[in-house]
C-alpha cells in the first residue's frame, strides 16, 4: 500500500523571518568596526616594548687615571652636553655594559645633584671638577628614586656608570679623567 504524504496546514508552517537576527547584526557591526579600526590604525597591533627604551650610542672614550697619572680603565661614553640630554640622562635604559657610561658636561662648575627618576639600572655617579679631578663618588644608587645624590664639592662633569664600577676599578676621590670625542 502506498504511503500518503502528510498534509500540512498553511497556518502551521514555520514562518521564516526576513533578514538577519539582531544578535548576528550586532556581531557583524562589531566585526566591521574592528576591521575599520585595524585598517585605520595599524600600529595599534604592534608591540611597543622598545619604543620608550634608549640604546647606547658611542660618542667618545673616557679614561680614568690615578692621582699620580697611572691609567686605571677606559670606557666608551655617550656625551650629554645639552640641557635636554642632561635631563634625559640614562632614564629608561634597561641595561648598560660594564665598559660604557655617560659623561654629563655642564656649562659651569657648581654643586651638582642627580636623582634616579625613571632610571631602571643602579649606577655609580662620579662628580668631577673643572680641573678633571674626581670630587665625589655616589655608589649603587637606588633605581626609580627621587632621592637626591649631590656632589660634596663643585663639579663641572658627572660620569654615570654601572653600579659597582668604581669599586671594581678602585676609583677614588682625587683620581683624574680625560676623554676624547668621536668625529661624527
Amino acid at each position: 500500500m502506498a504511503k500518503k504524504k502528510p498534509v500540512r496546514h498553511p497556518d502551521k508552517l514555520r514562518q521564516v523571518k526576513p533578514g538577519i537576527k539582531p544578535l548576528y547584526q550586532v556581531i557583524a557591526v562589531i566585526a566591521v568596526l574592528a576591521l575599520i579600526i585595524f585598517l585605520a590604525f595599524p600600529d595599534l597591533t604592534k608591540q611597543h616594548d622598545n619604543d620608550d627604551e634608549y640604546h647606547f650610542t658611542k660618542e667618545g672614550e673616557l679614561t680614568f687615571y690615578s692621582a699620580d697619572s697611572v691609567k686605571k680603565v677606559t670606557i666608551d661614553i655617550e656625551i650629554a652636553n645639552t640641557e635636554f640630554e642632561r635631563e634625559l640622562g640614562l632614564m629608561k635604559r634597561k641595561s648598560m655594559e660594564e665598559n660604557q657610561g655617560m659623561l654629563f658636561i655642564f656649562p659651569e662648575e657648581k654643586m651638582q645633584s642627580f636623582w634616579m627618576r625613571n632610571t631602571l639600572i643602579s649606577l655609580d655617579m662620579i662628580f668631577v671638577s673643572a680641573q678633571k679631578e674626581i670630587v665625589t663618588i655616589r655608589k649603587n644608587t637606588k633605581v626609580l628614586s627621587d632621592q637626591s645624590y649631590p656632589s660634596t664639592k663643585p663639579a663641572m662633569y658627572v660620569i654615570e656608570v654601572d653600579a659597582g664600577f668604581s669599586d671594581n676599578h678602585n676609583l677614588k676621590v682625587g683620581d683624574k679623567i680625560s676623554w676624547k670625542e668621536m668625529k661624527q
